[in-house]
């Protein structure tokens, strides 16, 4: 559960949130909204900070969305306010100056939150420096709100990832069905975007964990080009899958949130060096644009399918799309889907463990200070707290299995292999012959066929299901496809306009 601090009595937030919001609407403010309210008067990041904090307090009882927040977050909201008033403001010019942002929990910030992928093994650790994309956010003046809750180790240490469980902060919820499944990792991230307890989060994937939570919480997950934001500073599973991305109700508010944290990183050079060349100059937020659908190739891959309302309401956008312009190429194949769809073998389960020992050692020993300094005292702690860890119910299998791992050697390096020949073979030859801008399927059905080569996936709220469950719709493309992307979600968006508030129901 969210530690609250005490100096956050309910006292202060009601004084924040009463004299700081004279007359601002709050609930589904967007990013562009809360600068005005800063500019006007009628908003301060203090009373904003407040708010959430206010929400978080009430809300995450019902959705374990958050772990914990900052403890220092008032005050460095006041501290935007002070800038924001001064005429010599020495961080107040960024874009996110003043808003509040919560992070994915395994997403390293130098400041008294922990960081722990859910898990009590790393509870008390330590980063030397804060995360790469947190240094990027903190110059753009963005206020850390705190860590949502997570499922990683859950997900990773089940071999089909249905753990759904972080021993911190227990499984979240989804706001509109509290017995729905959220879906992915990255949960807490798209719970508390869905159910206004922050302006702004940020998600990590490798496969599926941006995409999944933010279709089944209906809203709007970026999972960016592999390397085109750094992973320097948060917990990894694979260097060759994992991406951060933004998880916010507005497509707008995504693509401002993925401007302000791409970019080269000496931390974490190789990946970000080479992504780098797909930023445009002038950044993303130009490719918002209204006709964005007009003109554009999608393809419509055969072989994904969920279900018959889905599907329905996933044919009537497809005639929108047609409506707004679009070219939609419809039963085409990406070769070799099942081998592609099926981690047994498709080579995941032979990289990834081996992956994910290196990374993880490397990250443990990079810490200031740590209660486990590698894998094995990770599995070795899990033996010693088997209630809190929940070994019954979850295990940790992956766990022992990427321990038996001796580095990247040859079975490693053919399933490798394998993995960018299933993707460059398939989905990116596809896209190519067929001169696609994008793929379209219903829900997250594709994530997978990203996944594997890092390709970017967007994907925003598309209905809901007779009892009120959220499904969304995906657009993938191949690498540096990001501007694409953007201008069909949000030129579909906006021609939809299917987000609703959460409902709350059993």
């Amino acid at each position: 559960m969210a530690r609250l601090h005490p100096a956050l009595s309910a006292a202060v937030l009601l004084l924040a949130v009463t004299t700081g919001c004279r007359g601002f609407q709050i609930e589904e403010a967007t990013l562009d909204a809360i600068r005005q309210g800063f500019s006007n008067g009628s908003l301060t990041s203090a009373a904003l900070v407040g708010h959430y904090l206010d929400r978080i307090a009430r809300l995450n009882p019902l959705l374990r969305a958050v772990i914990e927040v900052n403890p220092d977050a008032l005050r460095l909201a006041a501290r935007a306010d002070a800038e924001r008033s001064s005429s010599c403001r020495r961080r107040g010019g960024g874009a996110l100056h003043g808003v509040p942002v919560l992070l994915k929990d395994n997403i390293g910030t130098r400041d008294r939150l922990n960081t722990t992928a859910g898990s009590l093994a790393l509870l008390g650790s330590a980063v030397a420096r804060d995360a790469g994309v947190v240094a990027r956010l903190r110059r753009a003046g963005a206020v850390v709100l705190g860590k949502a809750n997570m499922e990683e180790w859950a997900n990773f240490r089940s071999v089909e990832g249905s753990g759904g469980w972080s021993a911190r902060g227990g499984e979240g919820r989804n706001p509109y069905v509290l017995s729905a499944d959220p879906c992915g990792s990255s949960t807490g991230s798209a719970i508390a975007a869905a159910a206004n307890m922050a302006a702004v989060t940020l998600g990590s994937e490798t496969d599926g964990s941006i995409l999944c939570p933010a279709s089944y919480n209906s809203v709007v997950g970026i999972k960016p080009t592999v390397g085109l934001t750094s992973r320097a500073g948060v917990i990894p599973i694979s260097p060759r899958q994992d991406t951060i991305g933004p998880i916010c109700r507005t497509v707008a508010d995504a693509v401002e949130v993925l401007d302000a944290i791409v970019g080269y990183d000496a931390r974490d050079s190789k990946a970000t060096r080479a992504a780098s060349k797909h930023i445009p100059p002038g950044g993303y937020m130009q490719f918002l644009k209204i006709d964005g659908l007009n003109g554009k190739r999608i393809g419509i891959p055969n072989g994904f399918s969920n279900g018959m309302d889905q599907q329905i309401i996933f044919q009537q956008h497809l005639d929108t799309m047609r409506k707004h312009g679009a070219i939609l190429i419809e039963n085409i194949e990406i070769p070799n889907l099942s081998v592609i769809l099926d981690m047994f073998i498709n080579g995941e389960l032979i990289a990834l463990p081996a992956e994910f020992k290196l990374s993880l050692n490397a990250y443990l020993s990079d810490l200031s200070k740590s209660p486990v300094r590698s894998l094995t005292e990770i599995i070795e702690f899990n033996n010693e707290h088997p209630i809190e860890e929940k070994l019954k119910e979850v295990g940790q299998l992956i766990f022992l299995v990427a321990e038996n791992t001796t580095g990247i050697g040859a079975p490693e390096r053919a399933a490798i292999q394998q993995l960018n020949m299933l993707s460059s073979d398939g989905l990116e030859r596809l896209m190519k012959e067929q001169q696609l801008d994008a793929i379209v399927a219903p829900n997250v059905s594709v994530a997978d066929v990203l996944a594997i080569s890092g390709l970017p996936g967007i994907t925003v709220p598309a209905g809901y299901s007779k009892t009120g469950v959220p499904f969304g719709i995906c657009f993938g493309g191949l690498k540096g496809y990001e501007p694409r992307l953007i201008q069909i979600a949000y030129a579909f968006e906006q021609a939809t306009r299917v987000r609703k508030i959460p409902t709350f129901m059993p």
